[in-house]
């Protein structure tokens, strides 16, 4: 997926955390929710401005920042 056009990233919008489309409901917002066993139907419902692709989003996002992490072995 291609997140890019969906999640923001501004300097003076919630200490610069990556948002939604320039909300200020942040991409750890959403995975701080589903980790906490919200659904994606709960989710939606909480916040009507957010879409099912805006979860999606902050999925894939956090999958490609997984991806760039890694542990040098000593």
């Amino acid at each position: 997926m291609n997140y890019h056009n969906i999640i923001t990233l501004e300097p003076g919008k919630r200490s610069g955390k990556p948002c939604i489309r320039g909300m200020r409901i942040t991409v750890y917002d959403i995975l701080e929710y589903l980790a906490g066993g919200m659904t994606e139907e709960e989710i939606l419902e909480d916040f009507s401005e957010l879409t099912s692709e805006d979860i999606k989003a902050c999925l894939a996002f956090a999958a490609d920042r997984e991806k760039k992490l890694f542990v040098a072995s000593l």
